[in-house]
């Protein structure tokens, strides 16, 4: 006959061991990140300490409003599967539902039991018992709210899940089992808490990954110094002039054919410098009329001329404290030259019709593919302002003349329009590249880039071929050279093909090209020496 010291102390048996299973629960959930994988081992540690077989956990789905399985012990993934309930639906939804924890105390002889898990199939888990409590958030803690209206219990909490277990009960299922629901009932708790903090620490990482993004974006957008693609020699030049320059305020002229990148060198000069965080504005100027042009630049008072109806203020003053970027800056009128001329020795300005002096605290960059000595010459361009406009002058060499940056380019406008037309393209064929390399390109960079463009756009394989290009770079009076080619010169190309090619693979390595091919390192660096390849240009950037 038990007597009330044996009933105390087992329950005090029972207590200890609650508390040490709590506290292993607690554990686990403080410590983990993987909310899935800390769940997992909870039900195995009721499973071993408990003796509370098949724990489930099922979290309501926020897209289709039904109940699915998080994780579960002893159940197949088949079993998983099935085991979705909607609100309301079976014990688990009914829980969920109503936010009552409910006990069975036979699963076989409960017709709401559904079974979708299949526990009910073996005989002795028919005389197990089934325990499911609600996994509750409070509204103030919780952010989703969008089942409110299928839940009862919308006073206080948020039933957001359910947690069950099943188990057997030889005798006391009455008293035993009070305890036990008492004690899941703590855990689901803990369990609502993991999956808040979980929830937020996932909500921070989002924010954290679109502000990331977009502040990737961001640099992209300002077109970096260093996002100027290019290793050759003479753009190497233009990388130290332009550092030198770049954090001063002296007014820089950009020189170079058209397409050759002037605009990028603009924008990277002032992403570069002090001013960064002011306006750069642009101005072409051979995209407006003189009367229009005049305006743009200095902006006009109402009733300056016709059509003047209001105040309108100019570039100078709109790109304050910035960078004003003078595009095409050799097509200007001379009427424009005085007044532009004023501004830049006097760093103050009038508005059209006004008597205002406005000061302009900016920073000038200046481009053009005319020659201006012979405009100045002709007198189409003042002497004055041409000495003004090249205190620091910048030459960006055509693409004909930095033929190693040719691939570099290449390759990278066709990462960037592969990545804009959803397409996979992995290479450049080496028949392409000696079209590309051989090609006198005289729309420049601008050229390449609206090649490559038609390329990936025409392209259904994996690789740029020459067939992809354009007809005017397979044609011969597109190449640099005015002879047929021998058969020495056949072989020469063949074998220079041959060692672009390894050094591809290779990713620029001299000996494991050698090796590829079959030959020395001696062979590949005179036969590199020779074909005049730069083997840095195939180092895949960083």
């Amino acid at each position: 006959m038990t007597t009330d010291l044996d009933t105390s102390i087992k329950n005090q048996e029972l207590a200890r061991q609650d508390l040490s299973c709590l506290y292993e629960i607690t554990k686990i959930l403080a410590a983990g990140t993987d909310l899935q994988e800390s769940l997992n081992r909870v039900v195995r540690v009721l499973a071993d300490m408990k003796k509370m077989e098949n724990g489930t956990v099922t979290i309501v789905n926020p897209l289709t409003r039904e109940l699915e399985i998080e994780v579960a012990c002893g159940i197949t993934a088949t079993a998983q599967k099935k085991g979705k309930y909607k609100l309301g639906e079976g014990i688990t939804g009914r829980v969920v539902s109503t936010g009552e924890p409910v006990i069975v105390p036979r699963i076989g002889e409960e017709p709401l039991f559904l079974n979708r898990t299949g526990i009910r199939n073996d005989e002795k888990k028919k005389k197990s018992s089934f325990i499911c409590v609600p996994i509750k958030v409070t509204f103030e803690s919780s952010k989703q709210k969008i089942f409110t209206q299928d839940l009862h219990n919308r006073s206080d909490n948020l039933s957001i899940g359910a947690l069950s277990v099943a188990r057997y009960y030889e005798n006391e299922f009455g008293l035993q089992s009070e305890q036990d629901l008492r004690f899941l009932t703590i855990v689901s708790a803990l369990i609502a808490q993991a999956v808040h903090r979980v929830q937020v620490i996932n909500r921070e990482k989002e924010a954290l990954q679109q502000e990331n993004q977009r502040l990737r974006r961001e640099l992209s957008a300002k077109n970096r110094l260093s996002d100027i693609i290019g290793n050759s020699s003479r753009m190497q030049e233009v990388f130290e002039m332009a550092h030198r320059v770049a954090d001063s305020n002296a007014t820089v002229l950009l020189r170079g054919e058209s397409g050759t990148g002037k605009s990028l060198v603009a924008k990277a000069l002032h992403h570069n410098s002090r001013r960064a965080d002011k306006p750069f504005l642009v101005v072409n100027c051979s995209a407006l009329p003189e009367n229009l042009l005049e305006s743009e630049l200095f902006g006009h008072e109402k009733g300056a001329f016709t059509g003047a109806e209001q105040r309108k203020k100019g570039r100078f003053e709109l790109a304050e404290g910035g960078t004003l970027f003078l595009d095409e800056i050799g097509e200007i009128s001379t009427t424009v030259q005085i007044k532009l001329l004023n501004v830049i020795q006097e760093r103050c300005f009038q508005r059209l019709g006004g008597t205002e002096i406005i000061k302009a605290d900016i920073r000038l960059v200046a481009a053009t593919n005319r020659n201006l000595e012979e405009a100045v010459l002709e007198g189409l361009f003042r002497e004055d302002l041409y000495y003004r406009l090249n205190v620091f002058p910048v030459h960006l060499p055509p693409l004909r003349e930095r033929r190693t940056d040719i691939l570099l380019l290449a390759e990278y406008f066709l990462e960037q329009y592969c990545k804009e037309n959803n397409k996979r393209i992995e290479r450049i064929s080496t028949t392409a590249i000696d079209l590309l390399i051989k090609y006198h390109w005289p729309g420049n960079v601008r050229e390449l880039q609206n090649c490559m463009e038609r390329a990936v756009l025409i392209c259904d394989s994996n690789t740029i071929s020459s067939v992809h290009l354009p007809p005017t770079l397979q044609s011969s009076d597109s190449v640099s050279t005015d002879s047929p080619l021998s058969l020495s010169g056949a072989v020469e190309s063949f074998e220079r093909e041959l060692i672009i090619d390894a050094l591809k693979h290779t990713n620029g390595n001299q000996t494991k090209a050698a090796a590829r091919l079959e030959t020395s390192l001696r062979i590949i660096n005179y036969k590199i020496h020779n074909y005049g390849i730069d083997p840095k240009q195939f180092k895949v950037r960083s």
